[in-house]
Formats: C-alpha cells, structure tokens, sequence
C-alpha cells in the first residue's frame, strides 16, 4: 500500500484529490494518524453491505407503524409508503444529530456501532434514497 506523507499531500493537493476520485482510495500519514481520502461513491460501494430492516406492525385503526431494527427508531402513518418516508426523515435527523455531536455520541456504549449506518445515511442524504432502502 502506498501512503503519502502528510507534507507530499499538502504540496500535490489536487493531484492528490484527483486521485482519490479518479484511481482509487489515497491512504496518508501525519504524525502517528493513518487516514483515507475516498470519493462518496466509493463511500456508498463500501457502506452498501449495511442493511436497514424494519419490522411491520399493523395497528388496530389499520395504520402502519416502522419499527427500525438497526436504530431505535418508531414511525406511524395511514399507509407503508407514508411510514417510510417518515422514518427516511426521521432517520436523517438522528444522523445529523449524530454527527453534529460526533464525540458524545461515537462514545456512548449503545450508539457508537450505529456509526455505519449513520455515515451510509448521511451519504444519500435524500430522504426519497433512504426510504428505498428500508426492507419491510
């Protein structure tokens, strides 16, 4: 593997940069910090193994809720379309949450394994993308 030096980056920024998009991922050093350049559409290539599944409930008045299994995450609508667009919108939320307070919430003991999902989110970052990949 071949990892540029942090100071090689700084000089050769766009060249750098073109390479991360156009070749492949660009590995580089600073100090003792191991780091990736990648284009977004690599990101999503890399992020696509992660699944959103959601468990159906049918309730009494005939609405339906979305139960999110990879994050604790409820929505109720009138029909399964409307459920998931809720939960799109609901699930955009808690990602930009999420990443405004990276720290907090990377650390907690219940949180930090959503990192995965909360990056493939905020990679689509269309809440109309995100509702097609909720599997029902």
């Amino acid at each position: 593997m071949n990892i540029i030096n942090s100071t090689d980056v700084r000089k050769e920024f766009n060249l750098v940069i073109d390479k991360a998009i156009q070749e492949k991922p660009q590995f580089f050093k600073r100090t003792r910090d191991l780091l990736i350049l990648m284009d977004v559409n690599f990101l999503e290539i890399l992020l696509s193994a992660y699944k959103f599944t959601a468990e159906t409930i049918v309730e009494d008045d005939g609405s339906i809720t979305l139960s999110l299994n990879e994050i604790d995450l409820i929505e109720n609508a009138e029909t399964k379309d409307k459920a998931k667009l809720k939960l799109a919108k609901a699930m955009l939320e808690y990602s930009e949450d999420y990443y405004c307070e990276f720290k907090y919430w990377s650390s907690s003991s219940n949180r930090k394994t959503h990192i995965s999902h909360v990056i493939k989110i905020l990679t689509f970052n269309d809440i109309n993308k995100i509702a097609k990949l909720i599997e029902c």
